[in-house]
């Protein structure tokens, strides 16, 4: 393998979406394991957890990337929560759950909260993305017919703005990619700090 083949860096995530968005602007990417703690300190607020998280998702990112002895690459991971009135939703267990946070969701604005962080050894930046999303209001049917299709029970406020979950949706105030998992225009800004490429030919050929 020779440095042209070497990704520009690594990504501290699981989520597919993700990987699909930086495919998008041609980043060459290789997935690295990062397992934290997803809790809430007590008195956090939602901004300063979701920051944490990114931050410590990147570190266990590195840690991972020192310890297989890969070469040497900015580390990227990201985190993503829904807040309305400052409750951060967390994936739903149950349809009554589902049901219960969607209704909070419905006929008012929340807030999507997506940070992303870029560690390297001796350097460390985070962003952060805040934007308004408004439901139109929802019918019992709805919630459960959108429940049965299964795409709610591993989303944050029990919703994927990029899926079925659309339908749902009046207005967004701030980055659609954020809310997908990724806002675009301040990883971009990361990536320049970090003076990591995007628009590789190759990636772009291949997405």
């Amino acid at each position: 393998m020779g440095p042209q083949d070497l990704p520009s860096l690594y990504l501290a995530s699981q989520s597919p979406r993700r990987r699909e968005l930086l495919r998008q602007i041609g980043v060459s990417f290789q997935l690295v394991d990062a397992t934290v703690t997803e809790l809430p300190r007590q008195h956090e607020p939602p901004r300063d957890y979701v920051q944490r998280l990114a931050r410590e998702k990147a570190e266990a990112g590195l840690a991972n990337v020192k310890q297989s002895q890969l070469p040497n690459r900015p580390v990227l991971g990201a985190d993503t929560i829904v807040v309305i009135n400052n409750e951060i939703l967390e994936k739903p267990r149950d349809l009554e759950q589902a049901t219960s946070m969607l209704r909070k969701l419905e006929g008012k604005a929340h807030q999507v909260m997506t940070a992303i962080a870029m560690v390297t050894e001796d350097r460390q930046q985070i962003k952060l993305s805040v934007t308004d999303v408004v439901f139109r209001p929802l019918t019992d049917d709805e919630i459960k017919r959108y429940w049965q299709t299964g795409e709610p029970r591993d989303k944050a406020g029990a919703y994927a703005i990029q899926g079925l979950g659309a339908v749902f949706v009046q207005q967004v105030r701030g980055s659609y990619t954020g809310v997908v998992g990724l806002p675009l225009e301040q990883t971009v800004l990361l990536l320049q700090e970090f003076s990591v490429p995007w628009w590789h030919l190759d990636e772009l050929q291949s997405s």
